[in-house]
């Protein structure tokens, strides 16, 4: 039974059983280890692993009785607060003290749980930073000098005995099971492993290789896809085939104890030489087609010679250092045998990355980019190349191995990662025909290539010298969550607040869609007011889908009530002009006095109302510009709504005539313009009226109610070209500005003798 659960078992009593001695023995293990300075990394491995079952029990269990704690709670706040001055009715008292009592005995195991919760998880932290200080000496002193002729000979001398003593051991094996007949018996099942081995490494990675290339020539939509797949059966069948081939050697029972550790490794090395040939070729393509990179031919072949190379000696390192690993070595000797291995990878990892930073060559549809993520990367290469074998040789050997080789396999993942992210791009590539799904074609491989990256960065960290222990701490740390006042928030409860909030988002927006489809039009609302009553329900529907979201995932918003207190007045400071303009909004979707599709003038601007929101409003101009208002000055300032109500508006035309003309005709021509133009209305009539005597003319308007006002400039224009024609027509003139100039002293100007 666990612990929590035993003490709802017996409220009455402090919870003591078998698990909690258990837990108990374990902890003063653990806290004896800590203590010691000579604790093997075996040791405190094992402790830690059994600390973080334990650890994830408690943490669980400091949750328990949430549902009847809940319902005390609120049976403690039904009977109110006691009265200031005075006690309780005797019988409520009563009641009160048995519940409080009650809530005390709920609470006692999820103390205890959080209590063992904080003793497991501080060992696990001083475990970890242990483990972590034994890395860091280890990287950071100085050992013997590889270049110490006497340290050279030594590895020379250990790698000749090794390949004596599996000689050695090959022979006595041999010789023992022929004596016994054990390997005649042995010998069908080693021969059948041996021909699956070698024709899954020879026949079948051809056949896997021969298909692939005769479905590069279909040209199908998932065609990326496919032969990506493809490939990776390349690298399946030849494994498939080297663990045949290993376990056919096995089988042969001849290899002692270090020829055993030799073919242990060939796997791990095989894999290696498959995979940098099959990494190799998908970066540097063979054939005419460039590929993803675009580097010519010469490029894409030294590309692939120098990551083969690299791989086929990483898979040497391995089988060689597999079985000098049960050899006595001094440390020097260990040395002097890895940095010539060194030294080959840095100057083969330079040239790869001389390879890398290579520009692409010319393309006529412009589809490879030069970039800077290759310079980068060519860059890094040829540092680390030269930077890890130099660490090296002034005796930090386990430094230089610590940076070359997670190097190496860092650009490898990284081209890995390239070629999935150019196989999403290549499947999302949006056809001709589907201009409709082309923004969300847009999002796939940005959200593709995002959760690719989040993914990489376990493998990052592992290739980097981050221990499994420490990637399942991140994750133990992750799902704690973190406290916010007396409730725990953790992953859980963000997915379950996104999960309610995603499903009200999208009933809100499908009830917004009905109200404006279906239900709304068929009322008697204007378009202004099905406008506002479909914005106020959305902002509505979405402030609930949020509560109920957050008291969904667990979250107490009451916790939050002093943050709110205490950022409220540095809210309305800071925010002061967004507030306004919030409040704004609201008031305009409420009281409507401008409506989407109304002509409005505002602060100097004019255009027709295209969307209201509730910190802003968006009006277009006549010459099709976006104009965004702030919602104050809507409410607050003086707008003119030209449109509002109704369309009926007013045109005002004026015109001058000549001195002398006849005011009666000029009258009677333009009431019969005014009155024959289709958008002016007969009720009330157009007025011509006569202004007065100008500087230059006698001045008269021609003032007229439209049907419509949006047209307003259009009619005043074709009035104006009838006013012209029927003037002219008439012979009334039309007069411009004339100024008559006197000579104060004209004799000035007589022209002056030439001398």
């Amino acid at each position: 039974m666990p612990l929590a659960l035993h003490a709802q078992a017996i409220p009455d009593a402090v919870a003591t059983g078998p698990e909690e001695t258990s837990f108990e023995r374990l902890a003063q293990r653990a806290e004896d280890l800590a203590a010691r300075d000579d604790a093997s990394l075996f040791a405190i491995s094992r402790l830690r692993a059994e600390l973080v079952v334990w650890r994830d029990r408690f943490l669980a269990e400091s949750e328990v009785n949430a549902g009847r704690l809940a319902t005390v709670d609120a049976q403690l706040a039904a009977l109110g607060p006691v009265p200031e001055g005075g006690e309780d009715a005797p019988a409520v008292a009563t009641r009160r003290a048995a519940l409080e009592n009650q809530r005390r005995e709920l609470m006692a195991p999820r103390l205890l749980a959080q209590e063992a919760f904080a003793r497991a998880n501080g060992l696990i932290g001083e475990f970890d930073a242990q483990s972590l200080q034994r890395q860091t000496d280890q990287l950071t002193v100085r050992g013997p000098s590889p270049l110490n002729p006497t340290h050279l000979g030594a590895a020379v001398a250990a790698v000749w005995a090794l390949i004596e003593v599996i000689g050695v051991e090959i022979g006595a094996g041999f010789g023992v099971k022929l004596l016994s007949g054990q390997l005649w018996q042995a010998l069908p099942r080693v021969l059948v492993l041996l021909i699956v081995g070698i024709g899954l490494m020879g026949a079948g990675l051809r056949l896997v290789t021969r298909w692939r290339a005769r479905l590069a020539e279909r040209p199908t939509r998932w065609r990326p896809l496919t032969l990506f797949l493809l490939s990776l059966i390349q690298i399946v069948v030849p494994l498939i085939g080297l663990l045949a081939l290993t376990e056919a050697l096995v089988s042969l029972d001849i290899f002692g104890l270090r020829g055993g550790d030799v073919v242990d490794a060939i796997p791990v090395a095989g894999a290696f030489v498959i995979f940098g040939w099959w990494l190799s070729r998908h970066v540097f393509p063979m054939g005419a087609k460039s590929g993803y990179l675009g580097y010519d031919d010469q490029t894409r072949a030294s590309g692939r010679r120098y990551s083969s190379a690299i791989a086929w000696v990483l898979a040497v390192v391995t089988l060689v250092g597999s079985g000098l690993r049960t050899m006595e070595l001094s440390e020097g000797a260990e040395a002097a045998f890895e940095w010539p291995f060194l030294v080959l990878l840095g100057l083969l990892f330079w040239r790869l990355g001389r390879v890398i930073a290579t520009k692409p060559q010319e393309r006529a549809d412009g589809a490879v980019s030069a970039g800077r993520t290759r310079g980068f990367i060519g860059r890094f290469c040829t540092v680390v190349a030269v930077a890890a074998p130099v660490i090296a040789a002034f005796g930090y050997t386990a430094a230089g191995i610590a940076l070359l080789i997670p190097s190496i396999l860092s650009v490898a993942l990284i081209a890995v990662l390239f070629l999935l992210q150019r196989i999403v791009h290549d499947l999302t590539r949006t056809p001709e025909n589907e201009d409709d799904f082309r923004g969300i074609y847009a999002l796939i491989p940005v959200f593709v290539s995002f959760v690719l990256y989040l993914l990489s960065l376990p493998v990052f960290a592992l290739i980097w010298g981050a221990r499994v222990d420490d990637l399942t701490e991140l994750w133990a740390r992750f799902r704690e969550g973190f406290a916010l006042g007396d409730t725990r928030i953790s992953p859980t409860d963000f997915l379950a607040f996104a999960a309610v909030f995603a499903v009200g988002y999208l009933l809100t927006r499908f009830i917004q869609s009905t109200l404006r489809k279906s239900v709304l039009p068929r009322t008697r609302l204007d378009l202004g007011g099905q406008n506002a009553i479909v914005a106020g329900f959305g902002y509505v529907g979405i402030i609930l889908a949020a509560i109920v979201a957050i008291t969904s995932a667990g979250i107490d918003l009451s916790n939050l009530a002093i943050v709110a207190g205490a950022l409220s007045v540095g809210i309305g400071f800071g925010l002061q002009n967004i507030v306004s303009n919030f409040v704004s909004g609201i008031i305009l979707l409420i009281e409507r006095p401008v409506s989407e599709g109304d002509w409005i003038e505002v602060g100097g601007q004019m255009g027709y109302v295209r969307a209201i929101s509730v910190r802003s409003t968006r009006i277009e101009t006549f010459d099709r510009t976006d104009v965004i208002i702030p919602n104050a000055d809507l409410v607050s300032g003086q707008v003119t709504n030209w449109t509002r109500g109704n369309l009926v508006g007013r045109v005002i035309v004026p015109v001058g005539v000549a001195y002398g003309t006849d005011v009666d005709k000029v009258t009677e021509i333009l009431r019969g313009i005014a009155e024959a133009h289709p958008l002016v209305v007969m009720s009330p009539p157009p007025t011509i009226l006569f202004q007065g005597f100008g500087a230059d003319s006698l001045d008269f308007e021609i003032r007229a109610i439209l049907r419509d006002v949006n047209y307003v400039l259009v009619t005043k224009s074709e009035m104006n070209h009838a006013i012209a024609k029927e003037f002219a027509a008439a012979g009334i003139e039309i007069p411009f500005a004339q100024r008559d100039i006197w000579l104060r002293n004209p004799e000035v100007l007589k022209e002056t003798p030439a001398k």
